[in-house]
């Protein structure tokens, strides 16, 4: 891993892991049990060898064509499971989806959700008012039809999916649109998965962090290891403070700070390299305008291209606050590409997982951006990646399923039951 060096803690801690794999199983179902866990979500995730952390996780994820159709079984097995739970009585789901028209792998996500919640024998449509007036959009694989969908007061439905009927309220609407401008207005009393107390109109990241913190240090004493080993060191900057210089000069002090602290961590664990953070917007998606920080000079001197770069938010929306993270450098590579696990979950349960590969990117860069490709489980096990494989099962699944719980703990929270 250039430019980093450090033992392979995690390869070693994993018999020991294994060995509290019952006393987790036990905890993590009594958290599920007290907590509204999500229908679905995806959790990004960095593997450095020496430790393992989540550094996004997403309540409306929309990936799900890069699912490979061997783990799409156990997906799907979850989803269903979650709905006949929570909902019993559905027989009717309708997708609402972002309006990515143009983007074909979107709507191939949208084709692949629609199959799996089908598999289950429901009747299921795709559409919103903002679609009105397309039947269909184009995916990689096929033509997605559209239904034709208005959302006056009540969401009815008047044509497409098989046997819809004219003007009819669907049973359950599966959302997968994250709500950057806000809640959707109009739709009655229709319940909705997940919930859009989720989206990011008023979601943030530093607060799921702040709920994971908790998760990860239970599952850390009872696996008996140091919590850094399985999360990020991270703080938020609010109110425009990059805008600000008397302000900027004091998060240029906290930058210095953190990166001290991160600096004795790798001391104390045996880690070679120079520790980074990540500066992001703390309401937003698609990881946009992310840049990377070495120093709190760095930091006072920011470019105003890079800081007009990093106040951009999805749909044009500037960014207020930010999260500045701990960067977790991978130690995954296959061939002469970096690569990242993206777990997708359902009802808090780490179900599948694909990979984000770039052979342009370093290893602590976002792979999260256009040049890079995706690579299924079966890929890695043919191109001799065994090792990436096994710990999939353990310190990813581990990791994916802290974040769910996380999840949970925020909806709670955002719905005023606590967490």
């Amino acid at each position: 891993m250039t430019g980093y060096s450090g033992p392979p803690i995690l390869a070693e801690l994993t018999p020991h892991l294994e060995s509290k794999r019952e006393e987790l199983s036990s905890w993590f179902a009594e958290e599920r049990a007290r907590l509204p866990m999500p229908f679905y979500a995806s959790v990004d995730i960095r593997d450095a060898g020496w430790k393992v952390a989540a550094v996004d996780a997403n309540a409306y994820p929309a990936g799900f064509n890069n699912v490979s159709e061997n783990q799409r079984i156990h997906l799907s097995e979850h989803l269903l499971s979650w709905i006949s739970a929570e909902h019993p009585n559905v027989e009717w789901l309708h997708i609402w989806p972002e309006s990515h028209t143009r983007n074909k792998g979107y709507v191939e996500n949208l084709l692949v959700l629609r199959q799996m919640l089908a598999s289950g024998g429901f009747r299921v449509t795709v559409g919103s008012p903002k679609l009105s007036g397309l039947p269909e959009v184009e995916g990689l694989t096929e033509n997605l039809e559209l239904s034709e969908t208005t959302a006056d007061g009540n969401l009815l439905i008047s044509s497409g999916g098989t046997g819809a009927g004219g003007g009819e309220t669907p049973d359950l609407l599966i959302l997968n649109h994250d709500l950057s401008d806000g809640p959707l207005e109009g739709i009655g009393d229709i319940p909705v998965a997940p919930p859009q107390e989720m989206g990011w109109f008023q979601r943030r990241k530093s607060s799921h962090f702040r709920h994971a913190q908790p998760f990860i240090d239970k599952a850390a004493e009872i696996i008996g290891i140091d919590p850094w080993l399985l999360g990020t060191h991270w703080f938020v900057s609010e109110d425009k403070c990059l805008e600000k210089d008397v302000c900027k000069i004091e998060l240029a002090a906290q930058v210095d700070s953190c990166l001290e602290f991160l600096s004795g961590k790798y001391a104390e664990h045996g880690v070679e390299g120079e520790p980074v953070l990540f500066v992001k917007n703390d309401s937003g998606t698609y990881g946009l305008g992310i840049i990377e920080i070495h120093s709190g000079d760095e930091l006072l001197n920011l470019s105003k291209r890079k800081v007009n770069r990093l106040t951009y938010g999805k749909g044009g929306r500037n960014a207020v606050d930010f999260l500045l993270q701990e960067g977790v450098p991978t130690a995954l590579k296959l061939a002469d590409s970096v690569i990242e696990p993206c777990f997708y979950g359902a009802g808090g349960h780490g179900c599948s997982a694909f990979y984000r590969a770039n052979d342009k990117k370093g290893v602590n860069s976002n792979l999260n951006t256009p040049s890079t490709r995706f690579i299924s489980p079966e890929e890695i096990t043919s191109a001799g990646g065994d090792d990436i494989i096994g710990s999939a099962d353990t310190w990813h699944a581990l990791t994916a399923e802290l974040a769910m719980l996380a999840m949970g703990a925020e909806l709670a929270e955002l719905r005023g039951q606590g967490g």
